[in-house]
């Protein structure tokens, strides 16, 4: 049974249709991108498959259920949708912290998953003064908490040197390595090449093609599988 899968999901808001008819599936242990120009639905989609969008037609289900009904969801995946997502007053450490106790996690992880995504050294430092990769690494920081068997990115290069993105991919690799599945989200396939097993690629809400990326990789160039899709859409994310 797929460990990530979206069955027919549609949401429209009001004439837009963010996602329509959407279905794929994602093996435990894998590293999937997730990809499509901007505007192609893929927020919207990662949302719903983490209740945090109630689509209008068709599931989406991680362990064979919805979010919500999982037992223990903060334990069970983790998730970073937005690099801000952290109070600007708040130190790194003691909004750790807080999510941890939220979570019914031992708040002394915090300074574990500080040093694990290279952030020891900000640890009282307050998220409002944080550049955006301070913050994409806070939020993955916020995600590893539970050591949580999947993992759900959002655009997470965002923001990050090439020293940083060469880190994340090391990072997410060494998660796979140890049983853990990685769906990751990008506009830009180059970006995830050297990271992911298989794509996953979505145009205007749609599927367009579900492959091994060595099978990508062997017929065309990256870029081919692209052609015609980046900057086709006039549609932009609606936000939920």
């Amino acid at each position: 049974m797929p460990i990530i899968e979206a069955v027919g999901l549609t949401k429209h808001y009001g004439p837009v249709t963010a996602v329509d008819n959407l279905s794929f599936a994602v093996e435990a242990g894998q590293v999937v991108g997730f990809l499509g120009p901007n505007g192609a639905g893929k927020t919207t989609t990662l949302r719903m498959l983490l209740g945090l969008v109630q689509p209008d037609h068709g599931s989406a289900l991680i362990d064979g259920q919805p979010y919500p009904a999982l037992a223990a969801p903060a334990r069970q995946v983790g998730a970073v949708l937005e690099a801000s997502s952290c109070h600007p007053g708040r130190t790194a450490r003691n909004h750790l912290r807080i999510a941890a106790l939220a979570a019914g996690i031992d708040g002394a992880r915090a300074d574990d998953v500080l040093d694990l995504v290279g952030l020891i050294g900000a640890a009282d430092q307050r998220a409002g003064t944080f550049s955006l990769g301070m913050r994409q690494r806070l939020g993955l920081a916020t995600a590893l908490l539970a050591d949580p068997g999947v993992l759900i990115l959002d655009e997470p290069a965002n923001g990050l040197d090439p020293e940083g993105v060469r880190w994340l991919r090391d990072l997410i690799r060494g998660m796979a390595a140890d049983g853990a599945t990685v769906l990751v989200s990008s506009h830009l396939l180059a970006e995830v090449a050297q990271t992911v097993d298989s794509v996953i690629i979505i145009n205007d809400g749609r599927l367009v093609a579900q492959s091994p990326i060595g099978e990508l990789t062997a017929g065309a160039a990256l870029e081919d599988v692209f052609l015609g899709l980046t900057g086709r859409s006039t549609r932009r994310e609606v936000p939920s």
